[in-house]
């Protein structure tokens, strides 16, 4: 079946609504209700037969026969009365509102789902539709989703870099809309990269991936786009878990952990006091299996990762700066990530990708390893890709290609034959170079905010960038700068 019809169908109903004033995010989470009582509806037939368990009154077939009041009091009774349902179904329609006013627009939307088999699509064309709404709706600034959104090239690099293998677990502790496995799960199933035999498949849509993710209508969309994609069941258990996942260490210990956690300094939780006024309270965790303890969220959830892999484990994780050079706790949690994990590879990212605005961040991919008298950590490869790097999200995004020279240096098959393509003198604007462990662990607060190459902005004028992206730029400085004010303005509250 080809994709063009119903992918333009979906958007210009989407065009449709937005005139109402109902954004990407609210039309998401409808078409997302929609098609999936639809998809049971057609599992529960021939040749599946399946009992998808959704009672008899709120069944697909039932929603439409109604129009105008009827239909929008139905809606709501059958959103509400989901969200109490076990497993996947409950996951999907927890928290759900209908948020569409108008009982007209409701029913041409219905009809529209109703016009496509869903179930017959190939996973790639459902999976195309839906990732693309995903993007759309990241790309909206106001709505903030874009936080939960990590740009699909970086994700893809990292899981060219780990090369996950067949019968394997990967976790992501804070998974948003999922990007991350639908990425291992593309890499796993690509002919180029071996052929699954019958039980690998099974394991791969049934035990291979587990994810946390707190904000309900997040949780719902990466349940739908993996479902979507082929992963999971219908009335299956959820693989992504409702809870807080730095309270308590993992009941279970994974292959693979792949994640890009929450931005922002902070874990804290609001709560009324005794004048009836709002407060935040900062939330430290206190964990044993923790080397240190700190309110600070990047550096809970790296701990937290580490954790989580079992002792071959292997992880990709997406951290801002202030994780490669804060003091204190994040001194403490650095020597012993040096010390305990084979901290082997550190890729530094420019600006402009994240759709959360003046982000600096870098990839920390290590290797767990038992117990060790000796450091496991011998030497770090450094990748600058942000010195002299320009991405604008409108004008030039991050593409797969822009990381393909560092997917070369760090020779995914054997990343025991790297070489640097740094020298002192024949080569020194090489982004790729190696520093020893004994260079970093003298280095003040063991900082591993390391950079070579010279900011050519600032010596070849007549090499300058765009206007338009050096205000892009400027932006994002800014709007880094106002960001690290904010919150030191929060600590002095």
């Amino acid at each position: 079946m080809t994709s063009a019809p119903i992918i333009s169908k979906v958007w210009s109903f989407c065009t449709t609504l937005r005139d109402d004033g109902v954004g990407y995010g609210d039309y998401l989470e409808q078409l997302t209700y929609l098609i999936f009582l639809k998809m049971a509806d057609e599992y529960s037939k021939p040749p599946y037969n399946r009992n998808v368990s959704i009672p008899e009154q709120y069944t697909w077939q039932t929603l439409k026969t109604k129009r105008g009041a009827e239909l929008e009091v139905l809606y709501v009774e059958l959103l509400r009365a989901l969200g109490t349902q076990k497993g996947m179904l409950g996951q999907i329609f927890t928290k759900a509102q209908n948020k569409i006013q108008d009982p007209a627009k409701l029913y041409r939307l219905i009809d529209m789902v109703d016009s496509t088999q869903w179930v017959m699509m190939g996973a790639d064309v459902k999976g195309d539709i839906y990732e693309g709404l995903l993007e759309k709706n990241a790309e909206d600034t106001k709505s903030g989703a874009g936080q939960y959104f990590t740009p699909r090239a970086l994700i893809r690099a990292m899981v060219e870099c780990i090369r996950p293998e067949p019968n394997k677990t990967i976790a992501d502790p804070s998974c948003g809309t999922g990007g991350f496995f639908l990425a291992a799960y593309d890499f796993l199933t690509n002919p180029n990269n071996g052929i699954l035999d019958k039980a690998q498949k099974t394991f791969l849509k049934h035990h291979t991936f587990y994810g946390n993710e707190i904000v309900a209508n997040t949780r719902r969309m990466c349940l739908m786009n993996m479902f979507l994609h082929n992963i999971g069941e219908i009335d299956g258990e959820s693989l992504v878990s409702p809870n807080d996942a730095l309270v308590a260490s993992s009941p279970i210990s994974f292959d693979y952990v792949l994640a890009n956690p929450p931005f922002g300094k902070k874990s804290s939780m609001s709560f009324t006091n005794d004048e009836g006024e709002q407060e935040t309270d900062d939330l430290t965790y206190n964990r044993q299996d923790f080397w240190a303890t700190t309110s600070n969220k990047q550096l809970n959830f790296l701990q937290h990762i580490r954790t989580m892999l079992k002792t071959t484990g292997k992880a990709a994780v997406v951290v801002p700066d202030n994780v490669l050079f804060e003091g204190g706790a994040g001194e403490i949690i650095r020597r012993k990530l040096l010390e305990t994990t084979e901290l082997h590879t550190i890729l530094r990212l420019p600006t402009g990708i994240f759709y959360a605005q003046g982000v600096k961040a870098n990839v920390l991919f290590f290797d767990n390893h038992p117990a060790s008298p000796t450091p496991w950590t011998k030497s770090v490869w450094y990748y600058d890709y942000r010195t002299n790097v320009h991405h604008t999200l409108k004008k030039k995004p991050l593409r797969f290609e822009d990381l393909q020279d560092f997917i070369n240096c760090y020779r995914p098959h054997n990343r025991h034959e790297r070489q640097a393509t740094w020298h002192a003198e024949q080569h020194p604007e090489g982004r790729w170079r190696q520093f020893s462990y004994d260079e970093l662990i003298a280095r003040d607060k063991a900082s591993l905010d390391v950079f070579w190459l010279k900011d050519k902005s600032l010596t070849d004028l007549d090499n300058l960038p765009e206007p338009d992206d050096l205000a892009e730029e400027i932006i994002e400085n800014l709007e880094a700068g106002l960001t690290s004010f904010r919150a030191v303005l929060a600590e002095l509250a």
